[in-house]
């Protein structure tokens, strides 16, 4: 689990925390990168990271076309 490191804090403009987050997220393997994001979808929308919401079909309709 990501927990936020309160003691590392540097200050900083927004363009310098861009660079230093770039050459970050570029270092890591595309799998943690993947990771990263499946986190923060489920923090995003409030669900358990090992349990994927499933999706809703009866949302959609299926028509032939003549």
């Amino acid at each position: 689990m990501y927990r936020l490191d309160r003691t590392a804090f540097k200050a900083q403009t927004a363009e310098e925390a861009s660079k230093a987050d770039q050459i970050y997220y570029k270092n890591l393997t595309w799998q943690e990168r993947l990771k990263i994001a499946n986190y923060l979808n489920s923090v995003a929308y409030n669900y358990p990271v090992n349990n994927l919401p499933k999706m809703d079909k009866s949302a959609f309709t299926v028509r032939s076309r003549k």
